[in-house]
């Protein structure tokens, strides 16, 4: 019956399939234990979106096992399809078969709804990698000397994108990675970033807690009080209007403005500024 060549088919090529996606996240996750310690893992600080590029491989190698799980299950259906492994059910009464069947397809729907996921997932962590890594490189790009770059930078609040010190000053740097069709304006109005083309807004009360975390750590840090500038970049969006002067919004385009913003009271003294990357250096090694 050809019920019976479906129920056999798929079973066949289905328990092969998750055995096949077991072995190869298994296999994924025993490659990455395995290179998760550098030589020089005392040396070697964040990059650009670190996070993200880790989350991101996490990913890769997550759709990778997926995609090649429907591959294989394709082509083990077909083949099991012409060997007849209907066979196995033979005899069985039709609303087992149909309850089989039913059980395949719950297995299957689920399937393709985790890989959905993991692509969308995938797709947003990308882009926010890419405006990432926007923003970092547009830092390095300040005049030489201006200040000491820092990625990643973990405080007991969260992660702060990026961390520039200097005798100047200190500036946190938060990035919004929010997509737009076109080119369009982002504005700051009071704790929140709004976007004209409709997108729903963005909180910035997180980051503001970031911030004043970093200032307290700082402070400790070096004994004295430590005042850090909060600079919140959205790469990809002209900048409208910004009301007081607590936060500096910025593109990728216009992140050079951070050089010129300063007083007399953000500079820092000598020992200051080297106990404050030191510390910065801890946190940030890679290991």
């Amino acid at each position: 019956m050809e019920l019976e060549a479906i129920s056999g088919a798929a079973t066949v090529a289905l328990t092969s399939t998750i055995v096949f996606v077991l072995v190869a996240r298994t296999w994924f996750a025993a490659t990455r234990a395995s290179n998760s310690t550098s030589s020089f893992s005392d040396r070697i600080l964040h990059e650009a979106a670190q996070r993200f590029r880790d989350e991101l491989d996490l990913l890769n190698g997550k759709q990778t096992a997926y995609l090649g799980g429907a591959l294989v299950f394709a082509v083990l259906f077909v083949a099991a399809w012409i060997l007849d492994a209907g066979a196995l059910f033979s005899g069985y009464p039709s609303w087992q078969l149909y309850l089989q069947l039913g059980f395949l397809g719950l297995a299957g729907g689920y399937a393709a709804y985790r890989l959905g996921m993991t692509i969308s997932q995938r797709r947003r962590v990308k882009f926010s990698r890419d405006a990432n890594i926007a923003i970092g490189h547009q830092l390095q790009q300040l005049p030489a000397g201006f200040a000491r770059i820092f990625h990643d930078v973990p405080t007991a609040t969260g992660i702060v994108d990026h961390v520039l010190v200097g005798q100047s000053g200190i500036y946190a740097v938060n990035v919004i990675a929010a997509r737009s069709r076109k080119r369009s304006h982002a504005r700051r109005r009071d704790n929140e970033i709004q976007f004209a083309n409709g997108r729903p807004s963005v909180s910035i009360v997180n980051i503001a807690a970031r911030t004043r975390q970093l200032q307290k750590e700082f402070s400790n840090t070096a004994g004295s009080n430590i005042r850090v500038r909060s600079v919140i970049a959205v790469p990809g969006w002209d900048i409208g209007e910004q009301s007081g002067d607590d936060h500096l919004l910025v593109n990728e385009r216009t992140i050079a403005m951070i050089s010129g913003w300063k007083d007399n009271s953000d500079y820092l003294m000598n020992e200051d500024v080297d106990a404050i990357r030191n510390d910065l250096v801890n946190r940030c090694v890679a290991a």
